[in-house]
Parts: C-alpha cells; structure tokens; sequence
C-alpha cells in the first residue's frame, strides 16, 4: 500500500471517529477511561429495588434501615449489615472483584494501595455517573489519615471489577450495594459507615503478624473492628490529636 493511501485511510478513520464523538462531553480521565458517560439510574433503580426489597423482607430487613459496611481486603469480602432494631444484621457478604495493592493502608497519591481505616459515606459521594458503573466516594484521607500525612484522593468503592487504589465490585454486587447505601440516605443516615479491615481482626489472626511493621497500626483497626462485634452496631470513631478513638454506640 502506497504511504498516500495510507494518509487517505487515516484520514478517514479519523473523520470517522470525530463524527461518531461529536457533541459528547465525554473527557478522558486519568485511568484512560471515559468520564462522564450517563448511568440510567432509574432504570437499576426499577430492575434492581423489587428483588432486593423481597430479599430484605425475608431477611426481617428493611431497605432504606441505616446500613454499615465492612471490608476485608484479604478474604475479598464486603459485608453489608442493616439496623434490624436492637442490633445490625448482616444482609449479605459480597465478593470483591479486584483491589489493589497489598495488606496495609494506603499511604500516598499514586501507591496504588487501597485504603485501611473507617470512613463515612455522605449523599455528597455518590456518582450514579460513575465510568466505573455507579460509585461512591470513601472519604480518603480522613481525619486520621491526614494526621498521619497521608495522601491520596477518588478513592471509591465501584463497579466494573477494575481497581487502582478502589475496591472493585461486579456491576451487579455494585448496583444492590449502591441503593442499600441511598436509600438509608434519603431515609434520614446523614452517612453510611464504612469500615475498611486488612482481614478479619481476630486475635489467632494478629498473632500470625508479629513481624509486620503495621501491626500496632492493626491493632488499633482492631479496637473498632471488636467492639462491632460485642455490641453488633458500629462504634463511634473519632480522631483525637493523631489518633483513633472509640466508643460503642
């Protein structure tokens, strides 16, 4: 093929490509992926709420309870648990799809680590638009966090099973645990717990990190982590100087 008809075919395929994009206020982001592509919200809402509401109801649940979240990034688990009246019930236990980095919190901007700690969903959060098939936004850094001079930001969890730095669930996990999470939003939780664990915080389960230069750090995880399951409703965290502080609620 002559380098001119090599011009003309690219020329084409470019003309080509700038019709079929033109007037789509999509932009690239930084992972390479399209932002901004809409989401028909309403249209999971409608195929996703029936069968999670008859689900619930069998459970003795509610959608729209104030709901608490838990992950565990060594079993590739995300919990969802739902005020049930004198304690929280788990409702389901969901597969992570992908996460990235290691055991350990994330640290800094770019170290690919997804986070450790507990953090707080507010409406704010939420992107029915996500790129990522619906999302919503940790909070990372903390208040605690950033005591500790850490540094990173959009850390979600989202669908697509694709992670640099989030925790990536399946679209359909994503979608039941997107409107458990605002529908406890529009019932008046002001914001959805969110606890982010290593592994289960067992004491068998520590001892076998002895070595590991996190372990004070998983320690103090552990204080939260222990006192949901005495009491079965998620503790109060707040930070005071540079470090976690727990109540039970």
């Amino acid at each position: 093929m002559s380098w001119r008809r090599v011009i003309l075919l690219c020329a084409v395929i470019l003309a080509t490509v700038l019709a079929a994009t033109a007037f789509k206020p999509y932009v690239i982001s930084g992972y390479g992926r399209l932002t901004g592509v809409p989401r028909d919200i309403d249209e999971i809402r409608a195929r996703v709420r029936p069968q999670l509401q008859r689900e619930m109801q069998i459970a003795g649940l509610t959608l729209g309870a104030p709901s608490f979240i838990r992950i565990f990034k060594e079993e590739n688990q995300l919990e969802v648990w739902l005020d049930a009246g004198a304690e929280y019930q788990r409702f389901k236990t969901y597969e992570i799809c992908n996460y990235s980095g290691d055991l350990g919190p994330k640290l800094k901007e770019g170290d690919g680590q997804s986070p450790e700690g507990f953090y707080r969903v507010s409406a704010a959060a939420m992107n029915p638009n996500s790129s990522y098939h619906l999302s919503f936004n940790l909070g990372f850094p903390n208040a605690y966090d950033q005591a500790q001079g850490r540094t990173g930001s959009f850390l979600m969890v989202h669908g697509d099973c694709l992670s640099i730095g989030c925790y990536a669930m399946t679209d359909a996990g994503i979608e039941e645990i997107y409107l458990i999470v605002e529908a406890a939003q529009q019932a008046g939780q002001t914001e959805v717990p969110v606890h982010a664990f290593p592994f289960h915080m067992t004491a068998n389960r520590l001892a076998r990190e002895a070595a590991n230069p996190w372990l004070r750090y998983w320690r103090t995880l552990q204080e939260g982590y222990a006192l949901f399951e005495i009491h079965k409703r998620p503790p109060q965290v707040t930070v005071v100087g540079s470090e976690y502080v727990f109540r039970p609620n």
